[in-house]
């Protein structure tokens, strides 16, 4: 199975750092739309594809421009939601980095389909600031729970963090932030 790791295009929470992270809830910025609408041409989807996106508005926004006239399978989990890197002893969550709750995402994003195996718990508190060994736990179970779908390939729409930390328990090696995509910035991992 190839998983291929899409980073959101950009988001109004990078306008203006670091006061710009405090932004709650922040969405695409025009040239985010732009990114994001990019993707078609760059990465072209077709109905047999599945995308799995993180339960923020930005990584919803960029996979639901990108998939526009395809109607392929739109999952959203807190697995793949934002996450720090490095992990910071006592990291918090910035307001730029806290879940839609699934009630928002029902009523804003009715295409996407929820996804009922996480637990509330990781729903509320995400992986944004879960120790490594609860992350490498969470991982094995989301790598396994990708495998289900029985597809070749599955698209992830997540954030920087989170592609360096699942890219360094897939891969084995050690990265530091210099390994961030840029902003719809890809790559790709056969699992």
């Amino acid at each position: 199975m190839e998983m291929i790791f899409v980073r959101h295009a950009e988001g109004e929470h990078t306008i203006n750092l670091p006061d710009s992270l405090h932004i709650a809830d922040p969405s695409l910025t025009k040239q985010g739309i732009e990114q994001a609408n990019s993707l078609k041409i760059r990465i072209p989807l077709n109905q047999e594809e599945l995308l799995i996106v993180s339960p923020i508005r930005r990584t919803l926004q960029t996979a639901m421009l990108w998939s526009k006239g395809t109607p392929c399978l739109k999952y959203v989990t807190p697995f793949v939601g934002p996450r720090l890197f490095p992990l910071k002893q006592n990291g918090k969550t910035l307001p730029c980095d806290r879940l839609m709750p699934i009630s928002g995402l029902k009523n804003e994003f009715p295409d996407f389909v929820i996804d009922n195996n996480a637990s509330s718990v990781s729903w509320e508190n995400g992986i944004n600031c879960l120790p490594e060994n609860q992350f490498s736990i969470l991982a094995k179970q989301f790598i396994g729970w990708c495998n289900k779908f029985n597809k070749e390939r599955i698209f992830i729409v997540t954030h920087d963090g989170t592609i360096t930390a699942y890219r360094q328990f897939l891969m084995g090696e050690q990265l530091t932030r210099d390994d961030f995509l840029g902003e719809t910035g890809w790559i790709k991992i056969t699992v």
